[in-house]
């Protein structure tokens, strides 16, 4: 998928969802999906990003955006140790 598609992608689903892309910063997300699914598991990534958009609708009434959760995701995901 190239970047256009990428972009006309969230494009397209943020207007089904009802959602404003304003400020969301979809490398940041990448870079966490990334993160996820090569130090935990493959599957970590979707719900890894799922769960960083839930914390961020959460405080979403504050006007914060989701570097904080990226951050914080990205920092377990690499340090990540399989028991």
């Amino acid at each position: 998928m190239t970047d256009s598609a990428l972009e006309q992608w969230a494009a397209a689903l943020a207007d089904e969802l009802d959602l404003d892309l304003g400020d969301l910063d979809v490398q940041a997300l990448l870079d966490v999906a990334r993160d996820a699914a090569h130090s935990v598991v493959r599957p970590a990534a979707p719900v890894s990003t799922f769960l960083i958009g839930y914390a961020a609708g959460r405080r979403a009434a504050a006007g914060d955006d989701i570097s904080l959760e990226c951050d914080k995701v990205s920092r377990l995901a690499t340090g990540w140790v399989s028991e």
